[in-house]
């Protein structure tokens, strides 16, 4: 019995799936614009938009066939976001996908009546995106990077590594609206060491960042997750190895280049997730009814090259808790 069940529970599938784009007017490709912080030619973020769009065809949308996304790059650099929004709202998309914390402000700023789906976003109520997750009112709603132990979790694991750190340098963005300092002072509180904040605008500040934490002895570094670091990231993993600094970053493809560990969620399913809310808005819901999600699962990766060439020994007890061990 449980068998056929299972027949007619994928019969019905597959007779519905091509019909979730029905709730456009018939005739109409809606049309997703898609702001992302990096690179097109950055093959990462390639990798998310695909997930995104992986996403999309899971709930029956093929981009090029019932939906078109029009995808829109900063390339790091936050003066851009503007531009780039305002050229989505000339188009008169039906949804934009905005990829971080400030290109959400930035679309939020350029239109108040276009639907908003924020994805990867640290701190949306920080940064005053929405006043409520369970009731984002406005145009905006969508996921959130951040729950509010996963800063005390990462200066935990940092800790646990190296047991005997006085100072963890903090290295952000202070053009990111969500740069969860307060979170990382708290955290540093609590465990009893010293917090040194640092700034980085561009590629030159970073290197500047890393001697500033040379001269004041930091014994390891939380970065905060950030797009220009992100395209910048096979450069502070080299910076972080040769200072000899242990360091934990909030998404994997630091860890993939060269970075000590990570920990935080796995952002291809939050890509994955952005689509559900484009779903939802192109069917009829209002973004203002749609809570944001927060992540339910985290990931800690290690890579143990980098923690060879840094002359650390992992603790077994932090080993067995990775979800994944480079070596």
């Amino acid at each position: 019995m449980r068998l056929i069940g299972l027949e007619v529970v994928l019969a019905l599938g597959l007779i519905l799936s091509p019909l979730a784009a029905e709730a456009q007017p018939p005739g109409k490709v809606p049309r997703v614009g898609y702001l992302n912080p990096g690179s097109s030619s950055d093959p990462l973020r390639q990798r998310r938009l695909e997930a995104f769009r992986q996403g999309l065809r899971e709930l029956g949308y093929v981009d090029g066939q019932n939906i078109a996304v029009e995808s829109r790059w900063a390339e790091g650099q936050y003066d851009r976001y503007p531009a780039l929004a305002a050229d989505l709202v000339r188009l008169k998309v039906d949804v934009i996908v905005a990829m971080s914390g400030a290109a959400t402000q930035a679309a939020q700023q350029a239109t108040r009546t276009i639907p908003i789906v924020m994805s990867l976003v640290n701190d949306p109520l920080g940064s005053g995106l929405v006043p409520s997750l369970a009731h984002p009112g406005g145009n905006v709603t969508g996921t959130s990077v951040m729950s509010p132990d996963l800063v005390g979790k990462q200066f935990q694991l940092l800790k646990e590594v190296v047991p005997k750190v006085a100072r963890v340098a903090f290295l952000r963005n202070p053009a990111n609206p969500a740069a969860n300092l307060r979170e990382a002072e708290a955290a540093a509180r609590v465990l009893g060491v010293r917090l040194q904040t640092l700034e980085a605008r561009n590629p030159q500040e970073i290197d500047s960042a890393f001697a500033a934490m040379t001269r004041e002895r930091a014994g390891a570094l939380l970065i905060h997750a950030d797009a220009l670091f992100g395209t910048q990231r096979r450069q502070i993993a080299e910076l972080a190895t040769k200072r000899r600094l242990p360091s934990i970053f909030l998404t994997t493809e630091y860890a993939e280049a060269g970075g000590l560990m990570v920990y935080g969620p796995n952002l291809l399913d939050v890509e994955r997730r952005a689509a559900t809310y484009v779903d939802k808005i192109l069917k009829g819901a209002k973004p203002a009814d749609l809570p944001v999600e927060q992540p339910t699962k985290y990931e800690l990766v290690i890579n143990l090259k980098t923690a060879k060439a840094l002359g650390l020994t992992i603790p077994q007890s932090v080993l067995l808790q990775a979800d994944l061990v480079i070596e």
